[in-house]
């Protein structure tokens, strides 16, 4: 049976800019960085659980056609990948270090039904959220309601000129 999560993927466009990102800047620790030739194999791990990996996964061959890979790579720019959702002991602490790192928020902490949470995105546009779980979760009111129904602003990302490999943005395009 089928008893844990092992690794979660999550693409990105350049793996050493998301190593400088989930390593230096978030934290995480590196498991496995291995060049197999066809591909590089770059997990991650957050601190203290090393069993719970994330795969820095750069969207292509083999496991993708140049095309598909294409739709890929557009759609973690403009945000629309599934979320990650990730968690701390102190949303509002970690959020305004994260900040002083430079990390670009979408929503700052707010209190919900099951604790303290906030939105921020890695630099390639992937949405990620940090959550602060209360030890016993709340009834969910007309407020909540209300709050979550709103459509949220978030900011515009510049694309980039395609580099020359085609993807935007690129690390060599900076």
């Amino acid at each position: 049976m089928i008893n844990g999560i092992g690794i979660h993927s999550v693409y990105v466009l350049d793996q050493d800019v998301a190593l400088d990102f989930y390593v230096g800047t978030l934290g995480f620790t590196v498991d496995t960085d291995v060049d197999m030739g066809f591909m590089r194999w770059l997990t991650i791990a957050p601190p203290g659980q090393p069993d719970r990996l994330i795969l820095l996964e750069k969207p292509g061959p083999p496991a993708l056609s140049d095309e598909t890979a294409a739709k890929i790579r557009d759609l973690v720019t403009q945000g629309a990948m599934p979320v990650t959702i990730l968690s701390t002991d102190d949303c509002r602490g970690t959020h305004a270090a994260l900040v002083a790192r430079g990390v670009e928020f979408t929503q700052d902490p707010e209190d919900q039904p099951y604790g303290t949470d906030c939105a921020f995105r890695d630099p390639f546009g992937n949405a990620l959220r940090m959550t602060q779980r209360t030890a016993a979760d709340r009834p969910i009111g007309a407020d909540d309601i209300g709050r979550w129904a709103r459509p949220r602003a978030y900011p515009s990302r510049p694309r980039a000129a395609p580099c020359c490999c085609g993807w935007t943005p690129c690390s060599r395009s900076r």
